[in-house]
């Protein structure tokens, strides 16, 4: 039975909208550990690491974040591991952003002048030493900028969860449309929704990028 739009649908659409938050931020914080270690794995001086690295980041990019999702929520089943659809969600979200991430980390790292590496190992600091007092504090001002950006994209990528069932803001607003049968209306919100989530992030980056240039 088709009804009105009304003030709890809105609440509904919020109340998933904090969903995609959520996820979006698992998927950042699990893919930004392990894009550290392969943007790390992708300029050490050890061959294997860097093919290693590299080959995971040319399997993750190079096939669609889609066909992650179905081969991690209808495939893991086959192999005896059941998996919701929070989970496959979280799973393929974050081994997609650290693959993305692990390169611009990686760019970010080589990024900075080789003769900061050579000043480093002047003072007599080890590799890892150089790595972490010298090298990472630079690369991570270089780095904001593109790091949010992608954020921003991994909130709209949170979309395609829908279609295995998760119940985040387009998935919300599918479930309301077909109720009231008011898409315009329903999805011109949720556009609203993703909007103010992508603005707060962008800004954020403004006030980061600021800050970290004015301690310099």
């Amino acid at each position: 039975m088709i009804r009105e739009l009304g003030p709890n649908d809105i609440v509904y659409l919020l109340e998933a909208a904090r969903w995609t938050v959520v996820l979006a931020l698992i998927a950042m914080l699990a893919g930004g550990v392990l894009g550290l270690i392969v943007a790390v794995l992708r300029i050490v001086s050890f061959k294997p690491a860097n093919w290693l690295a590299i080959g995971y980041i040319n399997i993750v990019q190079g096939t669609p974040l889609l066909g992650q999702l179905f081969i991690l929520f209808f495939g893991l089943p086959l192999f005896g591991i059941q998996v919701g659809a929070w989970e496959a969600a979280s799973l393929a979200l974050s081994i997609n952003a650290s693959a993305f991430l692990g390169e611009i980390w990686r760019g970010s790292l080589q990024s900075v002048s080789p003769r900061q590496w050579e000043a480093g190992a002047a003072l007599g600091l080890t590799y890892w030493q150089r790595l972490t007092s010298v090298i990472l504090p630079q690369a991570v001002r270089i780095s904001i900028a593109p790091t949010v950006g992608y954020l921003m994209q991994l909130v709209k990528d949170t979309s395609l969860t829908a279609l295995i069932g998760f119940v985040e803001l387009t998935r919300a607003s599918q479930i309301l449309s077909a109720a009231t049968f008011k898409p315009l209306q329903v999805y011109g919100l949720a556009a609203i929704a993703y909007f103010v989530i992508c603005f707060s992030l962008s800004r954020l980056s403004e006030h980061l990028e600021k800050r970290t240039h004015a301690a310099r």
